[in-house]
């Protein structure tokens, strides 16, 4: 049976389309947002670091939830609240009430960019696993392709309205307690046997590598590109909100169309050598953003960013479920959403730091550093199958 065809898998996928909303479909609308609350260039990143932060805590808890007592018993309550979160954000009047929201919508978000690969490698294996895997990561650049489209559009009707795409969770949780079905969870240690098993194998070399190459990912993703391109498209090239969500979205579709064939490409190519060409793309591409005076240069290295990514989300995350064994995988899946989740939250944080001490050109170079320097950690992998 073709992957799409099975239901498991779109409950998932739909799943993933939902993880990305809280982030892809508001940076569109930072300009307008900053403007309404009469903020600063370093203060609209907190709209993103108060979102990401519960993840950084609650994550790794509500996976060995999963892991005790089943997926969806996590998944269902996380969907709704982050639903109703996002819904309360649209009613902001002021930039405090609307911090305050965002945390309650993050506690939402926590565990769904970990469920929904955990739930993918419970459900397959190999080459399929990595096929999956792939594909997730396609239908997710997709989201991140059309939500700062649809945001971009929204916001410049009013930013307040890029807060209720959020309402679609609340279907999806229904859906997904009526008709998800994955494989059961049956844990008969002890919790404190559990949590040393869990720990000695998260603890394992190849996993600490890992999660440091998920942690830069998304240092380089919400601190350098999301949080400061739609900047650089304002100030440089006059961009308005949807022209920005527009050009943004040509990274997300040329990372589904990359990641979408992981699958093959691994056949031929080394998972290893995949995530070293990954961040050379990353690195090149920052470099080229802050030498940026043309759209069409701009251009191209957006799409080399793209390559990037679409080598590197779906490969960290097929070695990581392959070397998680199944009764710690939701535990394991976890910490590398606790991972991303604080990449997410010290990037804008970080750039912020350097946009403070020499603007946008900076940021980017910062970018590009971290990202030749991550090569280093990919070299010493020893994993390299699944």
């Amino acid at each position: 049976m073709k992957l799409y065809l099975n239901k498991n898998v779109r409950i998932i996928y739909a799943i993933t389309l939902i993880s990305v909303m809280g982030v892809a479909s508001i940076t569109p609308a930072f300009p307008d947002i900053a403007e309404h609350f009469n903020l600063s260039g370093k203060e609209i990143g907190l709209l993103i670091v108060f979102f990401t932060l519960p993840g950084v805590i609650l994550t790794p808890i509500l996976g060995i939830l999963a892991d005790r007592y089943g997926r969806k018993k996590v998944l269902v309550p996380s969907l709704l609240l982050f639903g109703l979160g996002g819904i309360a954000c649209a009613f902001s009047g002021k930039f405090e009430y609307l911090l305050i929201l965002r945390l309650i919508q993050g506690v939402g978000a926590a565990s769904l960019g970990s469920l929904n690969v955990t739930l993918i490698g419970d459900l397959f294996e190999g080459s399929q696993r990595a096929a999956a895997m792939g594909y997730n990561a396609s239908v997710l650049s997709i989201a991140t392709s059309a939500y700062p489209f649809i945001g971009g559009f929204l916001a410049s009707i009013s930013w307040r309205y890029v807060f209720l795409l959020p309402a679609f969770a609340i279907p999806v949780a229904a859906i997904a307690l009526i008709s998800l079905n994955n494989p059961k969870t049956s844990q008969r240690q002890s919790l404190k046997d559990y949590l040393y098993n869990a720990l000695r194998s998260i603890r394992s070399c190849d996993a600490i590598i890992l999660f440091s190459i998920s942690l830069v990912t998304f240092i380089l993703l919400y601190g350098s590109y999301l949080t400061y391109l739609p900047f650089l498209l304002n100030k440089t090239f006059k961009f308005n909100s949807a022209n920005i969500g527009i050009v943004m979205s040509i990274m997300s579709l040329t990372t589904a169309l990359v990641s979408s064939r992981l699958g093959k490409l691994s056949r031929i190519i080394s998972y290893k050598k995949i995530m070293l060409l990954s961040f050379i793309f990353y690195g090149v591409a920052l470099f080229i953003f802050s030498l940026s005076n043309t759209i069409w240069l701009l251009l191209i290295s957006i799409i080399i960013y793209g390559f990037g990514q679409g080598l590197n989300l779906p490969t960290i995350q097929t070695l990581l479920s392959s070397i998680a064994p199944f009764e710690y995988r939701a535990a394991f899946m976890s910490v590398n959403g606790t991972v991303l989740r604080t990449g997410q939250t010290i990037g804008p944080a970080l750039m912020g730091i350097a946009f403070s001490l020499g603007g946008l050109h900076t940021v980017f170079y910062t970018g590009a550093f971290l990202a030749f320097m991550a090569l280093i950690p990919i070299l010493l992998i020893k994993v390299d199958q699944v």
